[in-house]
């Protein structure tokens, strides 16, 4: 049992408190998910260049960001770093076709990246949201959309690179959040290393997020990867899909994981529960629905 949420602001200019927002509503949702909690952040688009997050678990936090910064400098161009708390954030100038979260990892052992994109951010630690926003200040950050969890472990263990939100690595931008278990997880995943995608932990989560990264990348819509997701995932699942121009969400076909949406000419906004949705945006003319079976919905810049 674990918690999502997201905010999406409509329109091209759209933008709000993503961080407040998710942070808040998470921890609504914290009895439904107390080990660890996180968010995929949406801002303005690089005109140039990535923003790459990165995890320093390591005591040494000040020497490891170092050494991140010169393994990223072997095959890009660094053009800004800074580190809060054991999160490093870098400007670099592009992502080695791919390849430069393998570089970082295999240079300097004991960090994970946790994100790579021109508009995305994920932030993830052990703990409940509001303990994690003291420690990034993710209260600060203001975006046009974004997505959040609360875990509660039940297959993989308790670690923050376990935690989500997770980034379809390599494909910049992408993430994902899911309640639920997919049960032919390994089939999927032989599938996708065959076709050379590479996974950074065994939580089943994370083959949604690459799943449908290739499916777009093969030239295919996001509604067309959603439902595309209805047959070919086997198991419970709610997961909501973010990419740098929006948000997407499905449910499977016995609908037993909750999900609602609620939305209106500013905002969609969407959780497991409706007492997430109502303690940040109380409006009554905001009404919560319910994600029926096999239904998905997307909303794009």
């Amino acid at each position: 049992m674990c918690g999502i949420v997201g905010v999406f602001y409509k329109g091209e200019a759209g933008s709000g408190p993503v961080g407040q927002v998710l942070t808040r509503m998470c921890d609504q949702l914290f009895r439904r998910g107390p080990d660890s909690a996180g968010v995929a952040l949406y801002g303005p688009p690089l005109d140039s260049g990535l923003v790459v997050r990165v995890d320093l678990e390591r005591p040494d936090a000040e020497d490891a960001s170092v050494d991140v910064v010169a393994a990223a400098g072997f095959v890009t161009t660094v053009k800004g770093s800074g580190r809060v708390s054991r999160s490093l954030r870098l400007v670099v100038a592009d992502d080695a076709d791919g390849k430069l979260a393998d570089v970082i990892e295999e240079r300097v052992p004991g960090v994970r990246v946790f994100s790579v994109g021109r508009a995305m951010e994920i932030v993830k630690d052990l703990g409940m949201a509001c303990d994690i926003n003291e420690r990034f200040g993710l209260d600060a950050f203001r975006g046009t959309h974004g997505i959040g969890h609360t875990r509660m472990a039940t297959e993989s263990r308790v670690d923050i690179a376990h935690s989500h939100p997770f980034w379809a690595r390599p494909f910049p931008d992408i993430a994902v959040v899911h309640n639920g278990q997919i049960t032919n997880y390994h089939k999927l995943r032989r599938r996708l290393e065959q076709k050379g995608h590479r996974f950074a932990t065994e939580n089943d989560s994370e083959v949604i997020a690459v799943y449908i990264a290739d499916r777009l990348e093969a030239g295919g819509s996001l509604d067309e990867a959603l439902r595309a997701t209805i047959d070919d995932l086997d198991g419970t699942f709610a997961y909501l899909i973010s990419t740098a121009g929006g948000i997407g969400l499905a449910r499977d076909r016995f609908a037993t994981k909750p999900l609602l949406y609620a939305e209106n000419d500013e905002m969609v906004v969407l959780a497991s529960e409706e007492i997430a949705i109502r303690a940040v945006f109380p409006d009554p003319a905001l009404v919560p629905r319910e994600l029926q079976a096999k239904e998905v919905r997307w909303w794009l810049k």
